[in-house]
């Protein structure tokens, strides 16, 4: 369960907001450009600090704005994959993988690294230079770095931008198999309904720093979007959405 509790960060031109407990297995986080979704998952993830509010995670607190308190990024086993991906260009992917990882892995502890690779199918690509990867391979390994960080949660902020459309349907279906194979909450920043469809339980959807809709991503289903349609709006169907309701637990 993630609780974020009267949140308060200003930006450049608004206030984000947000008071939300989470507890589905995907959640997606929608809304137009610059309504505040990065920065949402930047200040969960410990690289921005709120002047309000408290952020949980499973009962831990990960900030206490009120009390001065914030655990360190490093601490709050949280895999962050952001929109650049921020690959480390002078190791192998296999260094890539292993940042970050607990440097006092045992021999059973190197499982999780091989079902990761399996999972991903990144064992043909250990070796090689991150230069020499193709942009959805350099996002497969983004994510499974940030798998191998052994995370509480996953905060995954547009991993398909800029994706072909070809590549961005097979990027999804690694993605789906993540959250088939590994049982970690995710937050999942999207503008694409496709995506919303194929990976999340419930939509939270962002105007200005503010929660303007939140409920099931049932809706989804059977709904095709069009190249007129503007994505963060499919993201929030008619239905009985409320700003404060609480998910699924």
């Amino acid at each position: 369960m993630l609780e974020i509790s009267h949140l308060e960060l200003p930006l450049a031109e608004f206030t984000l907001r947000v008071h939300l407990e989470l507890g589905s297995r995907v959640t997606a986080i929608v809304g137009p450009s610059g309504a505040g979704k990065t920065s949402l998952l930047e200040t969960i993830a410990g690289f921005r600090t709120p002047v309000q509010g408290r952020i949980a995670l499973d009962g831990k607190m990960l900030v206490d704005a009120e009390r001065g308190r914030a655990l360190p990024t490093r601490r709050r086993q949280i895999g962050y994959v952001p929109q650049d991906e921020t690959l480390f260009p002078h190791l192998t992917v296999r260094r890539n993988l292993m940042y970050g990882a607990a440097a006092e892995r045992s021999a059973s502890a190197m499982q999780p690294f091989d079902r990761v690779v399996g999972v991903l199918e990144l064992g043909a690509l250990l070796d090689r230079g991150i230069a020499n990867l193709s942009g959805g391979e350099r996002r497969r390994v983004a994510v499974g770095r940030a798998l191998l960080a052994d995370p509480r949660l996953l905060l995954c902020d547009e991993p398909l931008a800029g994706l072909h459309p070809e590549l961005k349907s097979r990027i999804l279906s690694y993605l789906r198999a993540v959250r088939d194979e590994f049982p970690i909450p995710m937050l999942y920043v999207a503008h694409d309904a496709a995506e919303v469809q194929m990976l999340a339980d419930e939509v939270v959807a962002l105007e200005r720093g503010i929660v303007v809709g939140r409920g099931p991503a049932a809706p989804f289903a059977g709904h095709e979007s069009t190249p007129g349609e503007a994505p963060h709006r499919l993201a929030v169907p008619a239905g009985p959405f409320s700003p404060d309701r609480k998910g699924p637990t």
